[in-house]
């Protein structure tokens, strides 16, 4: 090599050392690029697939309505599997929160494939339970598969792993912005990791925009009317925040109350679905209506064009409480909305506010206040139902998540900044721990 050579391949190293110095971040945001490219492109064209395959249980089964009298039976089939071969992942989403919390080993990737085909055999059989559980647990299984091949470090697993639950919810709902701050708001109520922000956000977008390109066609919301903002409207939004609230802590206290009888009075964990099973599919026979199990997509969008009345709300909480405490699997999330849509809806007998906008409110407010992440739902609320009713939902959505109190259907939950003065002395204390 001549001297030159030497002289120019010396100045491309200084060149490229200064340029690396004076522009740290360049390094980060394109090995996290390359990741977060992988993840959105794995995790939303398995979140296609999964809602796909939803669609079709969801429509077989309204056609077939002698298979809920075999719920017990799938039930049991779901509990053996678990039972024998997926100890290791039964936490689920409480699983990838631990993880955040405290990196350890690699998450199986026998979540995804377990998750999968426990959830659509919930559907399929007529169990009532939502998608959202489903969506995270594949990205996280699919995602930590990158930790080896990357040599990520545990500070870099936990952000991989907020990446894989942003993209998980984004992609699921159609929500990437929202996917993206729930990623970074759920595992510590009270505080956001703002070192996954970047890779939040482009894992959230990129899986949304995947799922897209599959042709998946989300479900689309509309409020009528949103009065002008005035005094009399922010005092409504208040008191319905406040019901809300009520009602998120209520099903994040019965869930887990649940959950613990079935487990105290059911030694055998695969017989706890067949109980759980049998009685949903009695009081489906009984009472002579599906309009409480699967995911409810039609009567939420129902709360959206009438008054509903009360008891909806309470029916669906019923369903979806012995579903999910029994041992099925899927998520709390949709159920969720739909508890909140139809109390919403119902609220209007008694909040004079647009049923619309109510049904809007409690969609994202009983969510915010069973799952701590207020800032993520408010952006939910935008993105569904637009920027109209942005104030109101925020309303709704902060004083749900105040009034909640430190309950939430994620047990693995820390507590971060407290709600209240009785909880300051309680920071990097779980969920689990005060039930």
């Amino acid at each position: 090599m001549s001297k030159s050579q030497r002289t120019l391949g010396q100045k491309t190293v200084f060149h490229t050392q200064f340029f690396f110095r004076k522009f740290p971040a360049v390094p980060y945001i394109f090995k996290w690029l390359i990741i977060c490219l992988i993840i959105g492109i794995l995790t939303g064209s398995a979140s296609a697939g999964f809602l796909q395959s939803l669609e079709w249980a969801t429509n077989f089964r309204e056609n077939h309505l002698w298979l809920i009298a075999l719920l017990p039976i799938a039930g049991f089939l779901i509990g053996l599997l678990y039972y024998y071969w997926g100890k290791d992942v039964e936490a689920g989403n409480n699983l990838l929160i631990d993880n955040i919390h405290d990196p350890k080993g690699i998450i199986p990737f026998k979540m995804a494939p377990f998750v999968y085909l426990g959830t659509i055999a919930t559907h399929f059989f007529g169990g009532s339970a939502g998608r959202e559980g489903t969506a995270l647990q594949m990205a996280g299984a699919i995602a930590d598969q990158l930790s080896r091949p990357f040599k990520l470090d545990k500070n870099e697993r936990r952000i991989l792993i907020i990446s894989a639950i942003a993209a998980g919810f984004g992609s699921v709902f159609g929500t990437p912005l929202a996917g993206a701050v729930f990623g970074l708001e759920v595992f510590l109520i009270g505080r956001i990791r703002y070192t996954a922000i970047f890779p939040a956000f482009t894992s959230a977008i990129l899986a949304d925009w995947t799922t897209n390109l599959w042709n998946v066609k989300h479900t689309h919301y509309h409020i009528d009317f949103v009065p002008k903002l005035e005094l009399l409207p922010v005092l409504y939004s208040i008191l319905a925040g406040i019901v809300f609230g009520i009602c998120a802590a209520a099903f994040s206290k019965i869930i887990h109350w649940t959950g613990s009888f079935f487990k105290s009075k059911i030694k055998y964990p695969p017989l706890r679905p067949v109980v759980g099973g049998t009685i949903i599919a009695l009081a489906v026979l009984l009472m002579g209506t599906t309009r409480y199990i699967g995911l409810g997509v039609p009567v939420i969008v129902g709360s959206f064009e009438k008054q509903l009345p009360l008891y909806d709300f309470a029916l669906k909480m019923g369903f979806t409480i012995i579903t999910l405490s029994a041992g099925f699997k899927g998520g709390e999330v949709t159920p969720l909305f739909f508890i909140g849509a139809t109390l919403g809806s119902a609220l209007s007998l008694f909040i004079p506010l647009p049923f619309g906008l109510l049904a809007g409110m409690g969609f994202v407010a009983v969510f915010a206040g069973a799952t701590n992440t207020p800032l993520a739902c408010m952006l939910m609320g935008i993105e569904l139902f637009g920027a109209e009713c942005g104030v109101y939902v925020a309303i709704a959505c902060v004083v749900s998540y105040l009034l909640s109190g430190h309950n939430s259907i994620y047990t693995k939950q820390k507590i971060g900044e407290a709600k209240n003065r009785r909880y300051e002395n309680q920071q990097d204390r779980t969920i689990s721990d005060f039930l």
